[in-house]
């Protein structure tokens, strides 16, 4: 069984890269909106990654491990832009 993680890596710098384009780039009162943009954005980016890889072993995991990711990195990015959004 290979790694999986260079199927899962580049969702996750994704979110992260939005989560910081939704802090600099956005008004404090449009933070939620532009992070649950994230979050469907890094969503769809997973299907598409995990659908065109040729081994459908281990799709499921791999999907858990990339939206989880996702999810994990926004609640962070959440609890860094909230205060700032009061």
């Amino acid at each position: 069984m290979t790694s999986n993680l260079p199927s899962i890596l580049p969702v996750w710098l994704a979110a992260v890269v939005g989560a910081v384009l939704v802090g600099v780039l956005s008004h404090p009162t449009d933070y939620f909106t532009g992070l649950s943009l994230v979050l469907a954005a890094g969503t769809l980016l997973t299907f598409i990654v995990q659908l065109a890889l040729r081994s459908k072993e281990g799709l499921v995991l791999r999907v858990m491990a990339s939206i989880g990711g996702v999810i994990g990195i926004l609640a962070v990015a959440t609890a860094v832009l909230a205060p700032l959004s009061a």
